[in-house]
């Protein structure tokens, strides 16, 4: 009985690992771009697969540039919010960082860069990519995908994972 019971833990550690886990971003509104860098490095080298199923805006959406595009998908309730980097001046008043802007930009592939661009660049007016825009952009989720999205909202702010049904944290950054 006990090696049954060792067996069983040991064989759900085996598939319960980070590469079949899915990390969903859904209601994400940013933050700091060097949080986010080291984030999203950490889901690219861990194998992740990502279902953006929600709204993923300002340094979220380097998640298009850090993590390889054939592991992201895009739900159809995604939205990606994009504007220029800012910083506090010395007076506490929020700036645009032209650094900031250029390493943002840097960061995006070229098919992100180009949809900038045709929008009128980064400004500090958030621009949104969704729907026909967004698949052009990023591959549309397959429907397993999709359902561990779906299900992800349902456990708030967990998802079912799909192929060993282990409960995983969603990234999530606030």
């Amino acid at each position: 009985m006990q090696v049954g019971l060792i067996s069983a833990v040991l064989l759900t550690a085996i598939t319960a690992t980070s590469a079949s886990a899915t990390v969903i971003i859904s209601d994400d509104i940013g933050g700091k771009m060097r949080d986010y860098t080291t984030r999203f490095r950490q889901v690219r080298d861990s194998g992740e697969p990502v279902v953006i199923s929600g709204t993923c805006v300002s340094a979220c959406t380097m998640v298009l540039g850090l993590v390889p595009s054939d592991r992201i998908c895009a739900t159809p309730n995604a939205v990606l919010g994009f504007h220029a980097a800012w910083m506090f001046d010395d007076s506490g008043k929020r700036v645009v960082s032209a650094s900031g802007t250029q390493a943002l930009m840097e960061a995006y592939p070229a098919s992100v860069r180009a949809w900038i661009a045709r929008h009128g660049g980064l400004t500090p007016k958030m621009m949104y990519l969704r729907g026909r825009d967004l698949a052009a952009i990023v591959a549309p989720c397959n429907s397993s995908r999709a359902a561990s999205a779906s299900r992800a909202k349902r456990l708030g702010g967990f998802h079912q994972d799909s192929d060993t049904n282990t409960p995983r944290a969603s990234f999530n950054a606030r």
